[in-house]
C-alpha cells in the first residue's frame, strides 16, 4: 500500500521584508501560509531563533522562536542554527505531522562569510523511516559544488542506503548545474517542469528544489500572486511524493 506525502520547501527571508522605514513584519502572514500548505512536511530556510533588535522594533514580534510560531497545531517543529549574527541567529527548520525519531545537524560552511548547515531529521511515516535533509547552499557555484560533495559524504555515513530520503531547500543553483552531481548521489527531482521561485514578484529562477531517493515524484507547483510576493523574496515549492 502506498501513501502520498505533501512536502513544501520555503525560504521565509527571516520573517521580515523591506528595507529601512519600509521594513515590515511578515511572520504572521507566513504562519497562515504554512497552514494553507496542508503539508505533511515543511522545510524552511532563513528561520530566526531570535533577533534582539527586531524584537524591540516590532511590537507584534512573536514570543516563540519562528519555527515554533510557524508550526500548525499538531505538528512538531525542529530548528537548528546555521549562522550567528550581531543581533541573533538563524538557520533551517522542519515542521512535521509525523513523529520525529532523530535530529542531527552538520556544518557545511564553505568559508567564514557564509555560515551554512544541513538539518537532518529522521521521521516515522506510516511505520516507515524517512530521512529528510533541509539545505541552504551558498551563493558561489564552486562553493555549492563543494557543499554537494560534503552532502554526499554526510549521507554515506548518516543515512542507510535502503532508507527513503528527501533533500529539500534553497540550493541557490541559478543554472541547474547541481542536477548532475545530485543525480550521482541517486537524488532526483522534477524534470521538464518550470518551477521558478525567485524573485517572488517576478519568478525567473528555480532556486528551491525537492530531491528524493527511494520515493516517487508525483506532482509539484508554485503558488503565485500578490499576497505570496509580499511575504518573502522566494515563493514556496509544494510537491507530492509517493511513499511505496
Amino acid at each position: 500500500m502506498s501513501s502520498i506525502l505533501r512536502i513544501a520547501t520555503y525560504n521565509i527571508h527571516k520573517g521580515v521584508q523591506g528595507l529601512g522605514p519600509a521594513r515590515r513584519l511578515e511572520i504572521h502572514n507566513l504562519a497562515h501560509a504554512v497552514e494553507q500548505f496542508d503539508a505533511d512536511i515543511v522545510c524552511l530556510q532563513e528561520v530566526r531563533r531570535h533577533h534582539r533588535k527586531f524584537e524591540k522594533q516590532f511590537t507584534r514580534w512573536p514570543n516563540l522562536d519562528q519555527a515554533g510560531y510557524l508550526s500548525p497545531e499538531g505538528y512538531e517543529s525542529v530548528y537548528r542554527t546555521n549562522a550567528t549574527t550581531r543581533h541573533g541567529e538563524h538557520g533551517n527548520a522542519l515542521l512535521s505531522r509525523w513523529p520525529v525519531v532523530d535530529i542531527r545537524h552538520s556544518d557545511v560552511s564553505d568559508h567564514r562569510f557564509e555560515q551554512r548547515g544541513l538539518l537532518h531529521v529522521n521521521l516515522l511515516i506510516d511505520g516507515v523511516e524517512v530521512h529528510v535533509i533541509v539545505v541552504h547552499l551558498g551563493l558561489m557555484h564552486a562553493g555549492r559544488e563543494r557543499q554537494v560533495r560534503r552532502l554526499g559524504e554526510y549521507i554515506a555515513t548518516a543515512v542507510p542506503s535502503q532508507v527513503p530520503m528527501v533533500v529539500a531547500g534553497d540550493f541557490n543553483d541559478w543554472g541547474a548545474q547541481l542536477l548532475r552531481p545530485m543525480a550521482a548521489l541517486d537524488l532526483h527531482t522534477f524534470e521538464g517542469i518550470r518551477l521558478a521561485t525567485y524573485p517572488s514578484r517576478l519568478p525567473l529562477l528555480h532556486l528551491d528544489r525537492i530531491f528524493v531517493r527511494g520515493l516517487r515524484l508525483v506532482s509539484a507547483h508554485v503558488p503565485h500572486g500578490r499576497v505570496w510576493a509580499r511575504m518573502s523574496d522566494h515563493l514556496p515549492l509544494i510537491a507530492e511524493i509517493e511513499l511505496q
